[in-house]
């Protein structure tokens, strides 16, 4: 999947209108604050360093954190229609949960996580157009997001901890201590994570759907599956102008531009 250089500019204005929308102050400005101090990182971001996972190509984190907070918004609407208990958790703590899920993807302060990939046999035999910066310790990506965010100042809730921290479900062996208990005190008492794990999920298999299905119907079937991804120029320059007029950061304005 491609994505143009004013697609990667209405993806980030959108995430930034959520934080407006939905997060009160003062965590609105600090969370804003953040974002914008990071902006040329996590804007052209993958969401991921493997073709095989989802959105690994640049500006696909920030697509894919979009389209979970929207996900998550009309899950909880299911949840509300067939009774859930909506005492037990804010809408702020769903999007701000949706939010940041995966922001520890982005390394950590002075480090990027995912780079190029420079090995060309990764590239060509394993579609792995990015790999893991070796010079940021490792740490899963939910405890790398929550450090983060309170390296900033930006606190956060239990409900929202547990909610990051379990968004990959049973599928992280690391948080069956929370999801998978048959004692009824042990087990959570919102269905925040719930909603998270879901929303992640159907984001993570739309995004697999968007980018593999077409081309498993194609005639060379997988036979073309080991291109790269590369950032598809928009032949509408007025539109593209109209965008990169709207960017305050000169870095990632120059980035935008060579689209």
């Amino acid at each position: 999947m491609n994505l143009t250089a004013e697609q990667i500019q209405q993806n980030w204005e959108k995430l930034l209108t959520y934080i407006k929308t939905h997060i009160s102050d003062p965590r609105s400005k600090h969370l804003l604050y953040f974002y914008n101090k990071f902006a040329d990182r996590i804007v052209m971001m993958p969401a991921s360093h493997k073709k095989e996972y989802h959105n690994a190509f640049p500006g696909g984190y920030v697509d894919h954190v979009n389209r979970v907070i929207e996900a998550s918004l009309k899950i909880y609407d299911v949840w509300c229609e067939f009774g859930m208990d909506v005492s037990t958790f804010t809408k702020e703590e769903l999007v701000f949960s949706a939010l940041n899920h995966d922001l520890g993807k982005m390394g950590d302060k002075d480090h990027e996580s995912y780079i190029p990939q420079t090995d060309q046999w990764r590239k060509d035999k394993l579609g792995e157009d990015y790999m893991h910066n070796k010079q940021i310790p490792f740490s899963s990506v939910p405890d790398r997001g929550l450090f983060l965010l309170q390296e900033h100042d930006i606190k956060y809730t239990f409900n929202e901890m547990v909610a990051i921290q379990t968004h990959d479900g049973l599928y992280d062996p690391a948080n069956e201590k929370y999801l998978k208990s048959y004692m009824p005190e042990t087990k959570p008492r919102t269905s925040l994570p719930f909603i998270i794990h879901q929303a992640d999920m159907m984001a993570a298999r739309i995004e697999f759907e968007k980018e593999w299905l077409p081309k498993f119907k194609g005639e060379d079937g997988l036979d073309k599956l080991k291109g790269n991804h590369i950032l598809n120029g928009n032949k509408k320059q007025p539109t593209k102008n109209k965008a990169l007029g709207s960017i305050k950061s000169e870095g990632l304005k120059n980035m935008l531009d060579k689209l």
